[in-house]
């Protein structure tokens, strides 16, 4: 704390009067109380000119491999979850900690979309189904409305011609795909000079090492644009608590089972729709969105073509 601050008995900061004009040698400072002259001037963040105020997560659903195909659920999906910086930090994340707080007592609890599913400990331990029903609807209620871009591409995996099939990787027939679109909502939003992150959950050295590779030969040309892309990957730790991770975890596998079988009920998708990017711009929310913030490879009879 050094000699300007010091702590009295009662666990108050102090100005030590050595440090101090003499009017002001009996002023004390609370605990959790900045000092005046430490006091922001402004809550105004003020970005650098480098990047873009937009911040994305990803995560996946499913397997990558093309060679053994699950029959029950043989599609791979990424999804990229999209969040402007400012409000994911002063809404999103708080909104996030606020259920944790209520529904656990603590916010050291990440969110698992197959943890949650399959009542893998912690979600296996409401008092009564009362508990649960009501922890899902607030989790249902946190992704309604918080506001997000949603941008994904699914691999239909058993109606992949046979050479992509031997030759392809799900991931990264996937990976090019949501960076286009990408590179599409940054020049809606006239970012796309600025860096973008985009943050990415570890899988793996091996993994993470092919992966960071392709996104790297991707965004160095390799795609339908044929320039360089302004993206930066980000690879996070499983452990890693993030809230803008778990959106991504919780919207990918209702976006795969959706596309299994579109006449099946799924509230989750549901709530999906009007955050896909779409043709014509957010006045279009929750229409003309196949084809745009939602493709699939190959592409499926109701995507419309770009």
């Amino acid at each position: 704390m050094g000699e300007r601050y010091r702590k009295n008995s009662d666990h108050q900061f102090y100005i030590n009067p050595r440090n101090m004009p003499a009017n002001n040698q009996n002023q004390q400072i609370d605990l959790f109380q900045e000092p005046p002259e430490l006091a922001k001037p402004s809550t105004k963040v003020i970005a650098n000119s480098r990047d873009s105020p937009y911040i994305i997560y990803v995560d996946e659903s499913g397997d990558h491999s093309l060679v053994s195909i699950d029959d029950g659920y043989p599609i791979f999906v990424l999804a990229f979850c999209v969040f402007h910086k400012e409000y994911y930090s002063s809404e999103v994340v708080s909104d996030m900690e606020r259920l944790k707080f209520r529904n656990f007592g603590h916010d050291m609890v990440v969110l698992h979309e197959a943890d949650i599913r399959k009542e893998i400990a912690p979600f296996n331990n409401f008092a009564n189904k009362a508990e649960k029903e009501f922890f899902l609807e607030e989790l249902n209620g946190l992704i309604t409305k918080s506001k997000f871009v949603l941008i994904s591409c699914a691999i239909l995996k058993k109606e992949l011609p046979a050479k992509v099939a031997q030759d392809g990787n799900s991931y990264h027939i996937a990976l090019v795909s949501c960076l286009e679109t990408l590179y599409e909502f940054l020049i809606e939003k006239g970012q796309e000079e600025k860096t973008t992150h985009v943050v990415v959950e570890c899988r793996g050295k091996k993994e993470d090492n092919a992966l960071e590779l392709e996104f790297r030969r991707i965004c160095d040309g390799a795609n339908k644009f044929g320039k360089n892309l302004p993206f930066n990957i980000i690879l996070a730790d499983k452990k890693t608590n993030s809230t803008g991770l778990q959106f991504a975890d919780l919207v990918a596998r209702p976006i795969g089972r959706h596309l299994l079988n579109r006449n099946q009920a799924n509230r989750a998708f549901d709530i999906l729709r009007a955050k896909f990017f779409c043709k014509g711009g957010r006045s279009r929310v929750g229409k003309d969105y196949e084809g745009w913030g939602l493709k699939t490879v190959p592409p499926s009879e109701s995507e419309k073509p770009r």
